[in-house]
C-alpha cells in the first residue's frame, strides 16, 4: 500500500523527488570530502 501510494500519487512523487535529491547530494558531498581529505593527506606526506 505504501509502495502504492509513493508511486502514483502526486505527493507520494514529490517525496520520492526529495528523498532521491538527498541522496545523490549526499553522495556527492561525501565525495568531494573524501577528495579534499585524500588531498590533504598526500600534501602532508611530502
Amino acid at each position: 500500500m505504501a509502495w502504492k501510494e509513493l508511486l502514483t500519487t502526486d505527493i507520494g512523487l514529490m517525496s520520492l523527488a526529495v528523498i532521491v535529491g538527498v541522496v545523490v547530494i549526499a553522495a556527492v558531498l561525501g565525495k568531494i570530502f573524501l577528495n579534499k581529505i585524500n588531498e590533504e593527506t598526500s600534501k602532508l606526506g611530502n
